[in-house]
């Protein structure tokens, strides 16, 4: 048994497995010394890291066409604009790249292309526009999104505590607006007795964090009908749908990109049932860029990456981040990742340096290869592999020659997208803001003036218990009747329960 071979044994499985590539020693690839990622080991969660250029999207893009194959849903986020190939099939010669990396690998490469459905946040991209109520986004994520310190992300978190118990559905950024200047209103001091305040200068600069994200875009993001995350659990003819967002326009705001990412992994978490061990994942998320999540990260929310890293491998649901450094990631993050691609890293200063020793600290012991050595010197498409096995056990450290996917490798063009889009099944049900009554419209209704003349004919108290039915009945056929029953703040007033990241729990 060769060394390649024997390095190899360690990746055998018996159940289903994505296929890496092939073990190399010393520079060469050994077609028979095959590289696996057991799909049952894949809610145990894993790391895509490396230096740009080094081939981080095209291992993701292998990643998710396998997943597909098997059946399983992708929620993969497409930053540069470069995965929309994964809707066409490939295109290889003879004698071409391709071809020559098959040969190598031991692959039987064959193009082909898989079911996409591309998203854009909110109604200014190419895909179908997904949005999320600011009520259901949580004080924790959208601090993160406006960049509040602890403090404000306290007071902003008595604005939605405030609100949730008056039944006032947050649904847009007006909505949080205007409780945000009610309650800084004299009528409005006088509702916070008891549970305590907030200061003029510190709603002043929440005010302002709101205004520079509307002005931004963030306004197209907030509102209704809001994304059901059981729309991204899909298959097509057997194949499990590649959710693809289209960010290449959002590259100017990563806070709220990254934000909305996590707050849709936090969806998922609260919407999926317990599963415990399955022999694949019921969906796979792909958080790319991951290090603008934690960049600048309130403690309380970095707690809640981790607790819900942690737990979520209990829905059946694995969570890759995706960076150029693993020290991007936390350690009590980096800890619940079972398996770790890594692709070339660059030791051009001080810092560089560190950040490699670190990384080599993280992997196995081994003797075949010279791990710091090896990490600078990986080719594109070369990636350092160790995952869990099927009995849970770090894999040895495989030098790995990655195979080639087989959609194409590159853009579609945003036209192709768009048409893409607007065919899919989910316009119909996403792809018109609507825009109903909520808190900016109670709240106008409070301080507007009286009608005398029409004072004898009002019942305010009653006049929505009358409606409420032949509404509901409407409701039912409305594209946005699930975002009004899942809506925090109902016409019952009750408080909203929230979960890890204050978001709203169903």
């Amino acid at each position: 048994m060769t060394k390649a071979q024997e390095i190899a044994a360690g990746y055998a499985t018996d159940g289903k497995a994505l296929e890496l590539g092939a073990v190399m020693i010393d520079g060469t690839p050994d077609p028979g010394a095959a590289v696996r990622l057991p799909l049952a080991m894949l809610n145990r969660h894993g790391l895509v890291a490396g230096a740009t250029g080094s081939g981080k999207t095209k291992t993701l893009q292998l990643l998710a066409e396998q997943l597909s194959a098997a059946g399983v849903p992708v929620v993969l986020a497409d930053v540069k604009g470069d995965l929309s190939g994964l809707a066409e099939p490939g295109a290889g010669a003879a004698g071409d790249r391709v071809t020559k990396r098959s040969e190598q690998t031991g692959d039987d490469w064959r193009p082909e292309a898989f079911p996409v459905q591309f998203l854009s946040l909110g109604t200014g991209g190419k895909g179908v526009p997904i949005r999320a109520t600011i009520t259901s986004f949580g004080p924790i994520l959208l601090s993160k999104v406006l960049g509040l310190n602890e403090t404000q992300e306290s007071t902003l978190g008595l604005i939605f505590h405030w609100a949730d118990q008056r039944g006032l559905a947050l649904l847009d950024l007006k909505d949080l607006r205007s409780v945000i200047t009610h309650l800084t209103s004299d009528e409005g001091k006088d509702d916070l007795k008891g549970i305590g305040g907030v200061a003029p200068a510190t709603a002043g600069v929440i005010l302002r964090a709101l205004s520079n994200l509307e002005a931004q875009g963030g306004a197209e993001f907030f509102g209704e009908p809001e994304l059901d995350v059981r729309d991204l659990t899909r298959q097509v003819d057997g194949r499990g749908v590649l959710n693809l967002l289209e960010l290449d326009e959002l590259q100017s705001k990563p806070a709220l990109f990254s934000t909305f990412l996590m707050w849709l992994l936090a969806e998922l978490f609260e919407e999926f049932p317990e599963e415990g061990d399955l022999d694949a994942p019921k969906l796979v998320f792909f958080f790319d860029e991951a290090h603008l999540l934690f960049d600048g990260a309130s403690s309380a929310f970095l707690d809640r990456i981790e607790q819900t890293v942690k737990l979520i491998r209990s829905k059946g649901i694995g969570v890759f981040f995706c960076t150029q450094l693993p020290t991007d990631v936390p350690n009590a993050v980096l800890s619940q990742l079972g398996a770790r691609i890594q692709h070339a890293l660059r030791a051009f200063t001080p810092d560089d340096q560190k950040a490699l020793s670190r990384t080599v600290k993280t992997y196995p012991v081994t003797d075949a290869y010279d791990l710091e050595k090896a990490l600078t010197s990986l080719g594109i498409g070369e990636a350092i592999v160790t995952v869990l096995s099927e009995r849970g056990v770090p894999t040895p450290v495989a030098w790995t020659l990655l195979r080639a996917p087989r959609s194409k490798m590159g853009s579609i063009g945003a036209e192709a997208v768009r048409a893409a889009a607007g065919a899919s099944q989910l316009w119909a049900k996403y792809g018109e803001t609507i825009d109903r009554e909520s808190a900016y419209e109670r709240l106008a209704a409070r301080v507007a003036p009286a009608e005398p003349e029409r004072a004898p004919e009002r019942a305010p108290e009653r006049e929505p218990e009358k409606a409420e039915p032949g509404f509901l009945r409407q409701a039912m056929d409305n594209p946005a009747v699930r975002s009004f029953v899942r809506s925090a703040a109902s016409s019952l007033g009750r408080e909203i329960t929230r979960g890890l990241f204050g978001t709203r729990r169903r």
